[in-house]
C-alpha cells in the first residue's frame, strides 16, 4: 500500500562483495569496484555500487512485499508520459537466494542536492531562486499523468485501487488518524482541534469539486532530486529525480508541503513564494488552489508535529500551541 506511512526502514544490513558481484553478474553489469553506502534517500535501503562498467544504486530490503515492482511502474510510465530524468532500467530481482531480500537495480544519477551545505554556500540567491522555480516545474510536467480514479496502484495488476468512498473522505479520514494519535505524545487542545476543523470544512467545497486525479510522488523533496549547472546555456537543470516508494492517485497540490516547509525553515520565505507561484502557474488546475494547499499543509504539519514529538526532537518554541505552529506553514500560500 504505497500510502501508508513508514516512519523507519528496513536497512540492507551487511552486504558482502561476494555478494554484489553475484548480483551484478545476474544482470551482466560488469565487474565490482567499489561499494558505499548513499548519503542521502531512504534510510539505509540504498547503496552505491561502482563497476567497471559504469556507476549503479542497489535498492533492497523493500518495506513491503510489493514495493520495488510498484517503483518501477512508476518510473517507466514517467518515461512515457514525462521527460523527466528518471533512473532507467530500473532492474528488479524478486529472489532472495543473494541477499535474503528482493532488490532492484539502476543506473546512478549524477548532480547535486539543492539543500546540500556545500552547494547552498556557493550558490547565489538567484541561484537558489532559479532551483525553486525549477523544481516547481518538474512537478507540474510530473503532474501531466493524468488517469481516470483517485487510489493507489495494485502493483500486480497495473490497476488503480479506487479510494473507498472519496479521495476528500479518504483524505480528511488521514488526518483525523494522525491527528489523533499525536495527541498520545503532545497537547493537541480543544481549540486547535477547533482550528483543523475550520480549516477542513472551509476547504471541502474545493475537494468536492475535484475531478482531475493526476500521479501524485508523495515525497518530493530536496534529497529525492539532483541538479547540475549548464555550461553551454548558462543554466540550472533537473539530472534526476527518484524515490518513488510512497506514490499514489490524487491531488497534485499535495506534493508542494516539503519543498515550501524547507524554505520556511531555512529563513526563505520568498524561495517558497516563488516556488508556489510557479507551480501555480503552470498548473492544469488552478481552482480553489489555496483551499487544497491548506489541507495538504495541515496533512503535512501534523505528521511532522506528531513524530518530533514521539521521538523528542522538537526543534521548535515548545510553549507554541500546535495550531499557532501550523498556521506559518497552512497559510504561507495565502497570498496569492
Amino acid at each position: 500500500m504505497t500510502t501508508k506511512i513508514y516512519f523507519s526502514t528496513n536497512q540492507l544490513g551487511h552486504v558482502t562483495d561476494e555478494q554484489l558481484q553475484a548480483m551484478l553478474n545476474r544482470f551482466n553489469l560488469g565487474t565490482l569496484v567499489s561499494a558505499q553506502k548513499t548519503s542521502k534517500g531512504v534510510g539505509n535501503q540504498t547503496l552505491f555500487v561502482d563497476t567497471e562498467s559504469g556507476r549503479y544504486v542497489l535498492k533492497g530490503n523493500p518495506l513491503y512485499e510489493e514495493q520495488l515492482i510498484e517503483e518501477k511502474f512508476y518510473v517507466e510510465h514517467l518515461l512515457k508520459y514525462t521527460s523527466l530524468p528518471v533512473s532507467s532500467p530500473y532492474l528488479v530481482d524478486e529472489s532472495v537466494d543473494i541477499f535474503g531480500w528482493s532488490y532492484a537495480i539502476m543506473p546512478r544519477l549524477e548532480g547535486v542536492y539543492m539543500n546540500d551545505p556545500i552547494y547552498r554556500a556557493k550558490s547565489s540567491e538567484a541561484d537558489q531562486r532559479e532551483i525553486a522555480a525549477i523544481s516547481a516545474k518538474i512537478l507540474n510536467e510530473m503532474h501531466t499523468w493524468n488517469v481516470e480514479q483517485y487510489g493507489e496502484l495494485n502493483p500486480m495488476t497495473g490497476t488503480i485501487r479506487p479510494f473507498e468512498g472519496s479521495y476528500k473522505k479518504w483524505l480528511y479520514h488521514r488526518i483525523g488518524y494522525w491527528l489523533d494519535d499525536a495527541k498520545q505524545y503532545s497537547v493537541i487542545s480543544p481549540s486547535d482541534m477547533k482550528w483543523v476543523e475550520g480549516v477542513l470544512s472551509d476547504s471541502e467545497e474545493a475537494f468536492d469539486r475535484l475531478c482531475k486525479p493526476t500521479f501524485v510522488m508523495g515525497d518530493f523533496k530536496a534529497d529525492n532530486m539532483l541538479f547540475q549547472y549548464d555550461k553551454a546555456r548558462l543554466e540550472w537543470r533537473v539530472s534526476g529525480i527518484f524515490d518513488f516508494t510512497t506514490g499514489y492517485f490524487g491531488d497534485g497540490a499535495a506534493d508542494l508541503p516539503k519543498m515550501v516547509i524547507m524554505y520556511i525553515e531555512l529563513g526563505e520565505p520568498e524561495a517558497a513564494q516563488h516556488f508556489i507561484e510557479t507551480y501555480l502557474q503552470g498548473s492544469a488546475d488552478k481552482s480553489f488552489f489555496t483551499e487544497r494547499f491548506r489541507v495538504h499543509m495541515l496533512h503535512q504539519c501534523i505528521l511532522n508535529w506528531g513524530c518530533a514529538h514521539a521521538i523528542g526532537q522538537v526543534t521548535w518554541d515548545s510553549e507554541l500551541s500546535f495550531a499557532e505552529w501550523a498556521k506559518m506553514y497552512v497559510y504561507a500560500a495565502d497570498f496569492l
